[in-house]
């Protein structure tokens, strides 16, 4: 009989000195409480585990059980008797064992499990492992930030449930355990806080940065991709109470602020490989722009800051890590991105940033990834509201701040469409200035002819895809028309008469020619097409058509047909718009010679 076994290994091992245990001994005790554990006498085991004579016994071989222990307590449900006992049985070994051993043991068995079973795990050993780490001596802060490592490390893979559904189920038991792990280490907290208290110059930083370690590995995961919105029906938002619990802990250890402002990565890690040093500084500034995205746009932990700096000041420090965000494609990260520069952006009054910031890298890389989103991102409402949150960055800067940005764009985005919302602010701007009483030496003059050398001109003359320029040629047409109308040539404030002959051979004269081109090629696929209808038995028939150097989806022949008819009146349309721009610049001219006369 199993107990039976385990009590003549007992008596054995009584009468010997804890330096004659051999070998054999651990074996011998091991299968026996094996055995008594698979065969159900887990109260037999408790009783032996409990005996104060079997004290010496169970200090250097208890820790054996961990593994047969857990195992066993998996397959008994909830309130029975023999699942209680083993309970009991595992916190009795907390108690008792020798930590070192009973440390290794634990982490082990973390290490090890899998899939379904990670969550139990973790939430089954978090309590003995915590009271075996508070009476280790040695090596202390080590084996907390390796248990905090093994832990973080076993929860990363967990999917983070994302529907209201999903977090009130919580399949994987990823909430659970977030929260469970933050009690976990809030004991190690308040020793780093006391040591502080004590010393203010705290020198030994190894807990504490074990500490900011973990905090940093909770930011990359689960916090970066978890949706924090409150949601209806959930009284306590687990992850919102997670990222709470974590600025806190930052907060407390006084290493909040010195993230995010002083951008601190902690001790840096000294890796031979290359590649392992990028992806841990990839991870650090994932983590850091997680904080503060949880910081300026939840505001957790807010209070606790000195409201003495200004809003461009919190600008200048958050456009590393709203650059870091933006070039994610997860929408869960890029959204706080876009939700970080917002919230950046809402502090600061119109026209108050200084050009000056603009020769920081991040002011320019900055709005170039947001051109990104805004053109590549599958997800409209998200293209949407990068628009809005671009056109709130224009309006943020200064007049030479505006006129640079307006450069950039324009020579970076190598986008129609974005080319041409360009245009229409620097219209906008044009207008401000001319209406104004006050001069705006960036938008008229010199400064304003530069600026119209790139735009009132076609990237590849009389070549130019027209089709796919639409956008941007149409605005550039609208502002021309603009100038020519609200800028007489006796004024000539913006300099459009002084260039006139320019703007007729880099733009005007090239767009003419272009068009006669592009109507001639489109009209005669028409024909083509119309003709082979009528040669087809069937004109449903699926042909492939290429437009604007794209091939197009398997069409019929008729929707191919209304696709060149489109084509024809976008050229239709911009023909309309140049005849009335060069109509409105010979009148003007006659106008102005008439006076003269």
């Amino acid at each position: 009989m199993a107990v039976d076994e385990l009590q003549a290994i007992i008596q054995r091992c009584q009468i010997l000195e804890e330096a004659d245990f051999k070998g054999e001994d651990f074996n011998l005790f091991l299968v026996a409480g094996q055995k008594c554990l698979e065969d159900g006498y887990a109260a037999q085991l408790l009783e032996v585990i409990q005996n104060e004579k079997n004290k010496v016994i169970i200090k250097n071989m208890g820790w054996n059980l961990i593994s047969p222990l857990v195992r066993c307590i998996f397959l008994y449900e909830q309130g029975d008797d023999k699942r209680e006992h083993c309970l009991k049985i595992l916190d009795q070994l907390a108690q008792l064992c020798n930590p070192k051993e009973l440390f290794l043991g634990l982490l082990e068995q973390i290490e090890q499990t899998s899939g379904e079973q990670v969550c139990q795990t973790v939430l089954l050993l978090l309590q003995p492992l915590q009271t075996v780490l508070l009476k280790l001596q040695n090596k202390k802060a080590y084996s907390v930030g390796l248990s905090l490592a093994m832990i973080m490390n076993q929860l990363t893979p967990l999917p983070v449930p994302y529907t209201k559904q999903q977090i009130q189920e919580d399949q994987f038991g990823l909430c659970r355990c977030c929260s469970a792990v933050v009690d976990f280490a809030k004991p190690f907290v308040n020793e780093v806080v006391k040591s502080m208290e004590k010393l203010p110059e705290y020198n030994d930083m190894e807990l504490k940065e074990e500490l900011v370690k973990f905090c940093m590995k909770s930011l990359k995961h689960p916090l970066l991709t978890a949706h924090l919105e409150q949601l209806e029906g959930i009284e306590e938002h687990p992850f919102r109470r997670f990222a709470a619990e974590i600025i806190d802990i930052l907060w407390d250890i006084r290493e909040l602020m010195p993230l995010v402002f002083l951008h601190r990565k902690g001790k840096s890690s000294h890796w031979e490989n290359q590649e392992f040093a990028d992806i841990e500084q990839q991870n650090v500034a994932d983590s850091v722009a997680c904080l503060s995205y949880l910081i300026f746009v939840h505001h957790f932990g807010i209070d606790s800051f000195p409201v003495v700096f200004s809003p461009s000041y919190l600008l200048q420090c958050n456009m590393t890590h709203i650059e870091v965000l933006l070039k994610r494609t997860e929408e869960s990260v890029l959204s706080k991105g876009i939700d970080l520069f917002e919230s950046c952006l809402l502090r600061m009054e119109d026209n108050s940033l200084l050009h000056q910031y603009l020769e920081l890298r991040d002011f320019i890389n900055v709005p170039q990834d947001l051109v990104k989103v805004m053109t590549l991102c599958p997800i409209e409402h998200m293209r949407q509201k990068s628009l809005s949150i671009l056109q709130l960055f224009i309006d943020k800067f200064d007049a030479e701040g505006k006129y640079t940005l307006f450069k950039c764009l324009l020579k970076t985005s190598n986008h129609a469409g974005v080319e041409g919302y360009i245009i229409k602010n620097i219209k906008d701007q044009i207008h401000l200035s001319l209406t104004k009483e006050c001069d705006n030496i960036w938008f008229t003059g010199h400064h304003l002819i530069s600026l119209l050398d790139l735009v009132l001109s076609l990237p590849e003359g009389a070549e130019t895809d027209l089709l796919q320029n639409s956008d941007r040629i149409m605005a550039s047409l609208n502002l021309l028309r603009y100038l020519v109308i609200k800028d007489c040539e006796s004024d000539n404030q913006t300099g459009v008469w002084t260039m006139l002959a320019k703007i007729e051979q880099n733009f005007l004269k090239p767009l003419h020619v272009g068009l006669n081109m592009s109507k001639a090629h489109y009209e005669a696929e028409i024909k083509s097409k119309k003709e082979n209808r009528k040669e087809a038995s069937n004109s449903n028939t699926i042909c492939s058509l290429t437009i604007s150097g794209e091939k197009m989806p398997a069409m019929t022949t008729e929707m191919q047909l209304q696709v060149l008819h489109s084509a024809l009146f976008t050229f239709d349309l911009i023909e309309s718009v140049l005849a009335r721009v060069e109509e409105l610049i010979e009148m003007k001219i006659k106008a102005a010679m008439n006076e003269d006369s």
